[in-house]
């Protein structure tokens, strides 16, 4: 795809410095912009490189004024950074305008489309199976019976959407996601073996979640598994069985929450943290990296470490923490005094 200084800058309500028709057609950072890239200028400490790239458009805060010549086309906007992004948006959005059904594939004839649909080659659509309006669905995807899907998702290639499972609209499923797989569920017999406890439930995603590529969230074994809207999660992340995550919170990549649990509203739970089972985890919690969770949490609060500690408390039990061989030479050369 190729794009003029000119189209860029009405698509950004910006201002070309420069000249209007020149032409881009990929991205890069300002440091590697080289010509047919578009590039853009927001922290002040990469202010040098502009004057050295290659870049043929860059974009720029209204009020940057530039000390030497350059060589690159400037777009001037109120917020270089959110400008960006927009165009990258737009840029993903044109990318993947994709449309009609390839083959092979397989569709229920029980299955009904809305408009708009792409539909990749080797998918599979099961027995009443209800997609929206413009959905796309990448190639070897899996979507089991009774899946309802809604306006505007995209599942990527690869992704299993396992049956009675429930998508919002405005949903983005990255490759290699399982949604709606058993949850790990067992039962101890008489002889020591584990007997499997049927999940009969089903996983919901509300409206406008997105689930990182190869992260799995499981159905319940009864009700339901559910993402409240604006619910984001990054790669590779584990969601057992009744899991409940409540709107707008964020978790980053490797992160396990147990079976049952609840999390609050607008949380931010760091990578590769360990949630245990049947807790509730309030609203506007922030939990730091690599922490592990056992017990409830109140709204509003910030943990670290493993078992999780209020962060101000484990920063300071960090200290004694590291001056520990210290302390303990100090305790060892006062009991030898003593006993002297």
């Amino acid at each position: 795809m190729v794009f003029t200084a000119g189209q860029i800058a009405g698509i950004l309500e910006g201002e070309v410095h420069g000249n209007p028709e020149i032409a881009v057609h990929k991205l890069a950072k300002i440091e590697e912009g080289e010509k047919g890239s578009l590039t853009f200028l927001a922290n002040p400490k990469y202010t040098s490189h502009i004057y050295k790239t290659k870049a043929s458009i860059t974009i720029v805060n209204k009020d940057f004024i530039p000390e030497q010549d350059l060589e690159t086309t400037l777009i001037k906007v109120e917020d270089a950074y959110k400008s960006f992004s927009k165009l990258l948006e737009y840029y993903n959005q044109v990318k993947n305008n994709k449309t009609g059904i390839e083959q092979p594939v397989y569709k229920s004839d029980s299955a009904t489309f809305g408009d708009d649909l792409y539909l990749g080659a080797f998918s599979y659509i099961g027995s009443n199976v209800t997609i929206g309006n413009n959905v796309k669905i990448y190639p070897n995807v899996y979507i089991g019976d009774n899946v309802r899907i809604g306006n505007n998702v995209v599942v990527f290639a690869g992704a299993k959407i396992y049956s009675e499972s429930i998508i919002g609209n405005n949903c983005v499923v990255h490759s290699g996601v399982i949604i709606g797989a058993d949850g790990f569920g067992f039962t101890p017999n008489s002889e020591g073996e584990f007997s499997k406890v049927p999940q009969t439930g089903n996983v919901i995603l509300e409206d406008n979640v997105d689930v990182g590529a190869g992260t799995t969230i499981d159905r319940a074994t009864l009700g339901s598994t559910i993402l409240r809207k604006g619910v984001k999660l990054d790669n590779q992340i584990q969601i057992a069985h009744n899991v409940e995550i409540g709107e707008h919170t964020v978790i980053a990549a490797q992160t396990g929450v147990a079976g049952s649990t609840k999390i609050g509203k607008h949380c931010m739970i760091g990578g590769q943290v360990g949630i245990v089972g049947h807790i509730v985890i309030g609203n506007n919690v922030k939990i730091q990296a690599q922490s592990g969770i056992g017990r409830n949490v109140k709204d509003n609060e910030v943990l670290q470490g493993s078992p999780a500690l209020n962060y101000g408390d484990f920063n300071k039990s960090y200290v004694h923490f590291k001056n520990l061989p210290k302390i303990m030479n100090r305790i060892d050369n006062l009991e030898n005094k003593d006993r002297r």
